[in-house]
């Protein structure tokens, strides 16, 4: 299962956030979203578990609790939907 972690403490890194998930049993992957300009985390993750009870388990268990003085959210993540190459629809004027 693939969980989405959000709220996250700026200084908090991918095995930090690996660490806080395998008390609830085996982790796949753990990674901290990270702002491509600034370098910086952007404050929200995800967290890959093989074993859906487990996984289930630690949502339960750890949504709202303080992780580094932040209530974290911890949900199931949602599949990513897909973007349109559209500019919203209005032509410039460009030719091919």
């Amino acid at each position: 299962m693939n969980i989405y972690v959000s709220n996250l403490s700026f200084d908090i890194n991918d095995s930090q956030l690996q660490e806080l998930f395998t008390a609830y049993g085996n982790v796949t992957s753990a990674k901290v979203i990270i702002d491509k300009y600034s370098g910086r985390s952007k404050g929200f993750g995800f967290v890959e578990m093989p074993n859906d009870d487990e996984a289930q388990r630690a949502i339960n268990e750890l949504n709202q609790t303080d992780v580094k003085g932040r209530p974290i959210n911890v949900n199931e993540a949602k599949p990513r939907e897909e973007k349109s190459n559209s500019r919203g629809g209005y032509n410039r004027g460009y030719r091919k």
